[in-house]
């Protein structure tokens, strides 16, 4: 999937869909984007923050510059199945995002100050965001995704990410998917990754059906739902760890 690149620049823009207007979407994209080399796929993430979650909170009052913490998959990884440290950037609209890559048990021994990274510059500034914050686990976060890149070749991509799904437990990547829901059953969120503006074609198909930009962050409304709310994200165990 095209998702795998260690580092990249570029403008997200994301919409929270009724089923209807997912299906008008898909169905005026069709000449224009073509389902992603691994088209569908389940995202497994572990999100980290200070303590006191001073990073969504900051986040959450849309500063010109923030950065995140977190901990990929793709789907359920076993201790030595690849998993993705990443930290990402947001500065004055543009998105940008480093990662390392190391198996899912060296990824979890590097995050809980047990282990190193692989060296690299990115690794060095994870460390120093490491040192920086002190990071630690704070919830696991997972949806399935449905992928598409643009028929020309170009950078576009369109995703529509559905079952997003959170726990307070058990945070660590190999435990398995299971989680509580984070949104109502039928919202799909869409999102819209551009290294530039949005081609016409498909402002017109957003215009014309009333789909319009919203600032929904998976993690911060992870916050505000269950860490201020007071909801409960704690779930059984659904696997014994690998070894």
């Amino acid at each position: 999937m095209s998702e795998l690149q260690s580092c990249f620049r570029r403008y997200e823009k994301k919409y929270l869909l009724t089923p209807e207007q997912y299906v008008a979407v898909k169905r005026g994209m069709a000449s224009w984007m073509k389902p992603d080399e691994h088209p569908n796929y389940t995202i497994c993430n572990i999100y980290f923050d200070t303590e006191n979650y001073d990073l969504i909170r900051m986040s959450l009052e849309k500063p010109v510059y923030k950065e995140k913490l977190r901990l990929r998959s793709y789907g359920v990884p076993g201790s030595r199945d690849p998993a993705f440290v990443e930290i990402k950037k947001k500065y004055d609209g543009v998105v940008y995002k480093r990662r390392v890559t190391l198996q899912a048990m060296d990824a979890s021994r590097w995050l809980s100050g047990r282990g190193s990274g692989d060296g690299s510059q990115i690794s060095r500034e994870i460390d120093w965001f490491l040192q920086y914050y002190r990071p630690e686990p704070k919830v696991f976060l997972a949806y399935d995704r449905e992928a598409y890149a643009a028929a020309d070749g170009g950078e576009l991509r369109i995703t529509f990410d559905t079952d997003i799904r959170v726990r307070s437990n058990d945070l660590d990547l190999r435990s398995g998917n299971h989680a509580v829901p984070l949104l109502e059953s039928n919202q799909i969120l869409m999102e819209i990754k551009i290294p530039g503006t949005a081609p016409m074609w498909l402002a017109r198909l957003l215009s014309n059906n009333s789909i319009f930009p919203t600032s929904f962050s998976k993690y911060g409304t992870y916050y505000k739902e269950f860490v201020l709310g007071g909801r409960s994200a704690e779930v059984k165990k659904e696997v014994v760890l690998s070894a």
